[in-house]
């Protein structure tokens, strides 16, 4: 009988950290605040239109979406975690949409700029 508890506990734990569980041993699991991975991007890898973008972005405008310099919420929590407002959310024209696109710029308070492809689901930081 306590081997097979023992195989069950083992088993549940190696299905579980297979699929990203954690078991509150480590060290991200206590610190709620661990600052996310993000992947870098040079700025000549850019899009030629996520340069334009960034170019507005530095000038200070004008931009061409209503929406353009409004607070990024950062929910998803992709992003470093600061206070609401520290993030601003940029439209980065998508050619072959009619809508905004799913792609994106969005700019930190303190001048990092983060670019997205896919809708806020994985940012790589912009390295100039």
């Amino acid at each position: 009988m306590q081997i097979c508890l023992r195989l069950l506990i083992v088993a549940w734990l190696a299905i579980g950290s297979a699929f990203g569980f954690s078991f509150g041993n480590d060290a991200a699991s206590t610190d709620k605040r661990a600052a996310p991975t993000v992947d870098r991007i040079f700025v000549a890898n850019l899009p030629s239109e996520a340069r334009h973008t960034l170019a507005l972005i530095k000038a200070g405008g004008p931009f061409p979406y209503e929406r353009d310099g409004i607070v990024f919420g950062n929910f998803e929590k992709r992003l470093p975690l600061h206070p609401r407002g520290y993030y601003r959310e940029y439209t980065v024209k998508t050619p072959w949409r009619r809508d905004r696109g799913p792609r994106r710029i969005i700019a930190s308070r303190d001048n990092h700029y983060y670019y997205t492809d896919d809708h806020y689901r994985s940012f790589r930081q912009i390295v100039e």
